[in-house]
């Protein structure tokens, strides 16, 4: 997809965390500030996206909260942090939302369910999700976005059981195509 000729400064950039934005823990989680590690070129891709989307958002799913392997405050604590390095290299992220539920909880907000997404909407009116992208690395983010009613932007090279819009290797590829 052409993303230069039809994206402008009114679109809305939906990133999922883990795996897109920093490297993922398998089978386990990012508990603190000092197991968050940026992906390759993730702080320039930021710089990028801060000039051509109007709002920045990352919507993640954590039910390492529901398991007891961490709390809400870990959870904020590393979002914070993440965020504070995103600003101080000249990126930006509107807000954060996470879910802290487990799968098993009955109406869970978790992706692919596109709950958070309204919280955002909810925030931010302007939000028109016809004119916004999902980035993911997991069938559960393309089809969050696509429940949405997002453009969606496939991160990796796993098999998916839905089709994104498009696929890049890395957020940064991504990012260079704009």
């Amino acid at each position: 997809m052409d993303w230069k000729s039809i994206i402008n400064d009114d679109w809305t950039l939906f990133l999922d965390r883990d795996g897109v934005i920093n490297v993922r823990i398998i089978d386990g989680y990012v508990t603190k500030t000092e197991e968050f590690e940026f992906l390759p070129n993730v702080i320039e891709a930021f710089k990028i996206f801060k000039n051509k989307f109007k709002r920045i958002i990352v919507v993640t799913n954590q039910q390492g909260v529901g398991k007891g392997v961490m709390t809400i405050e870990d959870v904020i604590s590393v979002h914070n942090y993440m965020n504070q390095q995103i600003e101080n290299q000249g990126g930006k992220i509107d807000k954060i939302y996470f879910c802290p539920q487990l799968k098993s909880v009955k109406d869970n907000y978790r992706k692919p369910s596109p709950q958070m997404a309204f919280f955002a909407k909810d925030d931010f009116p302007e939000i028109d999700f016809s004119k916004s992208i999902m980035v993911g690395d997991m069938n559960s983010d393309i089809e969050f976005g696509k429940n949405a009613g997002m453009k969606t932007v496939f991160i990796g090279d796993n098999e998916l059981k839905i089709n994104p819009d498009s696929r890049y290797n890395s957020l940064y590829d991504f990012a260079k195509t704009l």
